[in-house]
């Protein structure tokens, strides 16, 4: 089976100085560097991608990503939040095309104005069935952003790198025997893979800060704190 070749896809010193050593890094990953475990996808495991979009904020306050919540009626994972993105199609040109792709049709950003700088080891998700390539992209020309689909999509929001590094807003989530790294965004509980993964790239990008790693609380207290959570005005 192929798999994608993780690494910078353009050169690291012609990216955005705060994005620079999260380019520089992406060749040097294993899926264990990212909180990930290391295990070989089955041959049924599909390929899919998601878009780590990071571009800087309306408010001049540093750089944010873009996230989605998906709508509470689908079938798989409703109402969690998520990269967008979604499984690798004949018409694309590999999981690069395939996440910019998808990220259009959920969230309706201008293509054109999306630079993808680096990929990430991909990763085996085996409640989905997925191994999944997340690619890096740098937001040149950001555009507005909105659920496409209320079907698919229900909420839209570019979050501060800020606000997911700040403490108070970073908890563990406990889910069975399994615990998971959890941000509360406002009307937001980002948990599961996409916690997972977005905690592996703060830490690479060098915008990490100490948090309590023993805030551990079950998921339904988590959700209810990420509804609690102060409104500040995210851009979507």
């Amino acid at each position: 089976m192929t798999h994608t070749v993780n690494g910078a896809l353009v050169d690291p010193a012609d990216v955005p100085e705060w994005l620079r050593a999260l380019v520089e890094r992406a060749s040097e990953l294993t899926p264990d560097s990212l909180g990930w475990p290391r295990n070989n996808p089955p041959a049924t495991a599909r390929p899919a991608a998601v878009l780590i979009l990071l571009g800087d904020s309306a408010s001049d306050d540093g750089p944010d990503v873009l996230l989605l919540r998906r709508a509470e009626g689908l079938d798989a994972h409703p109402g969690q939040v998520a990269f967008p993105g979604g499984g690798v199609e004949p018409i694309d040109d590999g999981p690069v095309d395939a996440a910019i792709r998808e990220a259009v049709e959920e969230t309706g950003v201008v293509p054109s104005g999306i630079r993808p700088v680096a990929t990430l080891p991909e990763l085996h998700v085996p409640n989905s069935g997925f191994r999944v390539t997340p690619v890096i992209a740098h937001w040149r020309e950001p555009s507005p952003v909105l659920a496409v689909d209320p079907g698919e999509t229900a909420a839209v929001a570019r979050v501060p790198v800020r606000w997911l590094t700040d403490p108070q807003n970073r908890i563990t989530v406990s889910i069975g025997r399994h615990t998971t790294p959890a941000f509360l965004v406002p009307g937001m509980l980002v948990w599961g893979f996409t916690g997972g993964l977005l905690s592996g790239v703060l830490d690479l990008g060098g915008w990490s800060r100490g948090w309590n790693h023993h805030d551990v609380r079950e998921l339904d207290a988590a959700f209810r704190a990420a509804e609690e959570a102060d409104d500040v005005g995210f851009a979507g």
